[in-house]
């Protein structure tokens, strides 16, 4: 060979192992900038925005939409979970549990299970660097091999605190988790390393009475504001963005005078150090169980001509938040229902104005919207396509009742209103000035319903609570296909691609169905 062609040999060699080492993805560069054939996180990214950039399948052909295949979980109760998806791999996840499949065929590759068996609901997984995480019902946190379910590591939560059904998020090298350590104990955060499982840091939701916010409790313990539900992330910011739950005891206020920090909240939190650097809180002083556990969307956009890093957020108190997530500048605020009768409005700081007469009683005090809310935990979803924010809206109102007015300790509840029963929609909603743009009735209308996802081919996938799976065009809600499971849906869909076929998961009672398009033309 002539030292010219070897020259060049070596040339092209250098060029194509270049080439080689730039596909090679870090663990990190997975989770931040994902391949579009894969569903990396609970929310799809890190965003939440439960968005896929795939378009094979397009209001033009959605209609040719059919399952390819059905898995089954045995010994779980109605499944909450959205699976992760990498590398044609599906991960399946529950307390002790993961089961790991053929994201093409549904067929199993391996399963892990830890006893005991629990039928617990639980929400999802993460996934890092080959490896895969379980939350287990005695509050351990494991860390599983994605090629054979092998334990890489095993470790007790720091306190020995129960970790609830939220999926982790691995964010910064570090799995989050979150969880509740009872009546007075309060949510918590904590973060684990990804790799080694050693503990880094915790995030109280209840105050300690060294910190300001004890005052807002007047003098009563802090307590409740669990955290059950998985959060999103700005990588560029280091902020992690969660909702809190209810101050304890949920229905009467009586013993705990003030707006109760952190309860009802979005809060920030550092990902490296753990500390808060921001909250909102969307229901101060609730007495009517309204969680921030819905997800909170993240998008970058001009917003009143000023280029903004936003944070959406559809509450369950049935009013829909802009805010400025480098600080939590409230931007904007907006009803999404339309039975709303518990405030009057907002004031300029996101602050809600009461209206008279909706303090639960003995005798039942009706309020708009239920305790189960103008939408629940079930995640939104938003397009960038579009600029739409979907959610999941519940037009109805409740009864809160406590059997005694002067016992903060006396049995409450709350019931739905016979007279008035449950209407439920998906909702598209103008991101940016909340103004309403359609709506697509359910068939049938009960509880909260699953969550939603949005793709590049412009549709919206919009299971209902009662099985019935629709996809509708996402500029206009219109209904394109739907198809019936056969069992109920409270969770959230996903879209992956795998040998260069579009396929969407959902979760239906005990099973996973998936759907693709059929071969015909």
């Amino acid at each position: 060979m002539s030292t010219k062609n070897v020259a060049v040999l070596c040339v092209a060699l250098l060029v194509l192992c270049a080439g080689s080492s730039a596909q090679v993805r870090t663990p990190d560069q997975m989770l931040l900038n994902p391949d579009p054939k894969d569903w990396v996180t609970y929310g799809g990214t890190y965003t939440s925005q439960r968005f896929s950039t795939l378009k094979q399948v397009t209001t033009a052909n959605a209609s040719r939409l059919q399952s390819k295949w059905v898995y089954h979980v045995d010994n779980i109760e109605e499944g909450e979970v959205t699976p992760i998806v990498v590398n044609g791999v599906m991960y399946i996840s529950g307390f002790n549990r993961l089961d790991a499949i053929d994201a093409r065929t549904g067929n199993v590759l391996w399963r892990y299970q830890r006893p005991p068996v629990s039928t617990t609901r639980q929400r999802g997984t993460a996934f890092y660097d080959n490896k895969v995480y379980v939350v287990t019902s005695d509050s351990h946190l494991v860390a599983l091999d994605v090629r054979n379910g092998g334990v890489r590591w095993d470790v007790k939560s720091e306190g020995g605190h129960p970790i609830t059904g939220g999926a982790p998020l691995v964010a910064d090298g570090k799995v989050i988790v979150s969880g509740n350590r009872g009546p007075v104990g309060g949510g918590f955060m904590q973060a684990y390393d990804a790799q080694t499982g050693k503990h880094l840091w915790n995030w109280s939701a209840v105050p300690k009475p060294n910190e300001p916010a004890y005052k807002t409790w007047g003098g009563g313990t802090p307590a409740g504001a669990p955290i059950w539900i998985s959060g999103s992330y700005d990588p560029v910011l280091g902020l992690l963005y969660y909702g809190t739950g209810q101050p304890n005891p949920q229905w009467t206020g009586q013993g705990r005078e003030g707006d109760n920090l952190y309860s009802e909240s979005i809060v920030a939190i550092d990902v490296k150090t753990g500390v808060l650097k921001w909250h909102f809180q969307n229901t101060p002083h609730d007495v009517h169980d309204w969680d921030s556990m819905e997800v909170s969307i993240l998008v970058d956009a001009n917003f009143r001509g000023q280029p903004r890093k936003l944070l959406l957020h559809a509450n369950r108190n049935g009013f829909y938040y802009v805010l400025d997530r480098t600080n939590g500048q409230y931007l904007l605020g907006t009803p999404f229902i339309d039975k709303l009768d518990w405030a009057t409005g907002l004031s300029p700081e996101g602050r809600p104005i009461l209206a008279p007469g909706h303090e639960p009683s003995v005798k039942g005090t009706i309020t708009c919207p239920s305790t189960a809310g103008a939408t629940n935990w079930p995640p939104p979803a938003y397009s960038p396509d579009t600029g739409y924010f979907y959610v999941v809206t519940h037009e109805g109102c409740g009864v809160n009742t406590i059997t005694s007015s002067t016992d903060p300790d006396s049995p409450t509840g709350y019931f739905e209103s016979a007279s008035d029963p449950w209407q439920a929609y998906v909702r598209a909603i103008d991101a940016l000035t909340g103004k309403r743009i359609w709506e697509y009735k359910a068939v049938r209308s009960d509880h909260y319903g699953p969550g939603l996802m949005a793709t590049a081919g412009g549709i919206l996938f919009a299971p209902e609570q009662f099985g019935q799976v629709s996809v509708l065009d996402a500029k206009t809600g219109k209904s394109l296909w739907h198809f019936n499971t056969g069992d109920v849906i409270t969770a959230a869909p996903v879209s992956y691609s795998v040998e260069g076929q579009q396929f969407f998961a959902i979760m239906s009672g005990t099973n996973v169905i998936a759907f693709g398009l059929s071969d015909a033309n």
